[in-house]
């Protein structure tokens, strides 16, 4: 381990990046960090230790440039289902990015931020928990193709240059008031599904009208259990991740420690905040990611429970200069 160390964050400006970055700035823990953010279309404010790169991940010669003197490197950057630049952003970038890791004399970790979708997420049944040996299973889309694709790239990477690497693999990231417009039956609807799509614009309209929330139920009708993780709880993974000898080479599933079970959101809303709900069949599935091999490997525990998930989501309150934007769909 070098005295003085580097992190380069891609995808940087999202919701991830920006708090990773301000959490590592501010802990002297990790005082001996620089941190370098490779920007594209947005760019982040210049603060002591932040470095910036501006261009595409896609480009080999900016990943070179990003790549310099890094002991370090955090990917986050993405692409959902946009098929025009998902092999440039998730593949070619990926790969310009453990090309220059593998040959560079200063690297040491390289930390990819994974998704469920690479396992299924909610559209496909498991009858268990899914743990990190679930064998893949990407739902139809680039994107969960994209996340299969990452973790595969970064494992071979393990297998012929034995590259020191983690995947943290997430479920559906939430922060600020995300989950309270998860569950909007109005065009301010985050992610999927999109209630009022489901019910018709005239019921839509009715429920934005009343404030009332969804129950997603499964082709049973039984109540729809779904992975979340907020974006603290995730950051926190990825500090404890830094350096740590345990995280060598393996995958950790990093959520809450129970799915969210959307009648028990529900029953919540209605007694501590009495808000009306109603039942919404769905062709989604129950699923449980197991997070017990991160509690156990790396001592990380997740402090959002579906209170607190809630609870957060519905009193946060937006300043005049914090719009909700909305980048990419979920």
């Amino acid at each position: 381990m070098t005295a003085t160390q580097r992190i380069l964050v891609t995808g940087a400006t999202g919701k991830v990046g920006q708090t990773v970055i301000r959490r590592l700035l501010a802990d002297p823990a990790y005082e001996r960090f620089t941190v370098r953010a490779l920007c594209h279309n947005r760019t982040l404010p210049a603060e002591d230790r932040l470095e910036v790169v501006r261009g595409s991940i896609a480009d080999r010669a900016v990943v070179d440039l990003a790549m310099q003197d890094v002991t370090h490197v955090l990917h986050l950057a993405t692409s959902k289902e946009t098929p025009d630049t998902i092999i440039d952003v998730a593949i070619k970038g990926l790969f310009w990015l453990l090309e220059a890791a593998r040959t560079s004399p200063a690297f040491e970790q390289f930390i990819l931020i994974g998704g469920d979708a690479a396992v299924g997420h909610f559209v496909y049944a498991h009858p268990g928990p899914v743990t990190e040996a679930q064998p893949h299973t990407p739902y139809p889309g680039c994107y969960a193709l994209s996340k299969v694709l990452e973790e595969v790239m970064l494992e071979q990477y393990y297998t012929q240059y034995d590259l020191n690497g983690c995947c943290l693999r997430a479920p559906w990231i939430m922060e600020k008031d995300d989950f309270k417009y998860q569950l909007s039956f109005g065009d301010d609807v985050f992610g999927g599904p999109r209630w009022g799509d489901l019910v018709g614009p005239e019921r839509a309209a009715e429920y934005v009208r009343t404030g009332t929330i969804p129950v997603m139920l499964d082709p049973d009708g039984q109540p729809v259990q779904r992975n979340f993780v907020h974006v603290e709880d995730l950051v926190s993974a990825i500090l404890i991740a830094l350096d740590h000898p345990a995280a060598r080479q393996q995958t950790f599933n990093v959520c809450m420690d129970e799915p969210v079970n959307y009648r028990a959101v529900a029953d919540y809303l209605a007694r501590t905040r009495g808000v009306p709900s109603v039942d919404i069949v769905t062709p989604y599935h129950s699923n449980w990611l197991d997070n017990t091999k991160a509690k156990f490997l790396l001592g990380w525990r997740p402090v959002y429970d579906l209170p607190r998930l809630i609870d957060a989501a519905w009193d946060y309150r937006r300043a005049p200069d914090d719009p909700r934007i909305i980048w990419y769909p979920g």
